[in-house]
């Protein structure tokens, strides 16, 4: 990712709504989420929301996806990891040491898989 595509990114999740909203997508990975349920979860007209999805995607955040009559958001989550790592490849000047409790931090949230026994 680029410093054009990270600002970007950053600058959509910059204001309330859309942050709120991001953070909503990010908790119904993978199923999403239809457009007016958003609307109605976040307590926004579907014209504002519309225009807050739209800036979002237009920075790479959200995707949209029709189904029948709805569109289903869910977040972009390449995109996500991408800025991510961004914000985080030179963590504390490449000292891995110094990152180790944020990398701790994060671990809780999402635990890696158990390996199958068979």
């Amino acid at each position: 990712m680029d410093d054009t595509k990270a600002l970007a990114a950053l600058a959509a999740l910059s204001q309330a709504t859309r942050l709120q909203c991001f953070r909503l997508l990010v908790g119904a990975e993978p199923a999403g989420v239809p457009a007016g349920e958003l609307a109605r979860l976040l307590g926004v007209p579907q014209n504002t929301l519309s225009t807050h999805l739209s800036i979002m995607s237009n920075a790479g955040l959200v995707r949209g996806e029709r189904q029948s009559r709805s569109i289903i958001y869910r977040v972009d989550l390449p995109q996500f990891r991408e800025l991510v790592l961004f914000l985080l490849k030179d963590c504390c000047g490449g000292r891995a040491d110094f990152c180790a409790s944020l990398i701790a931090d994060l671990a809780p949230c999402c635990p890696p898989e158990a390996p199958a026994h068979g």
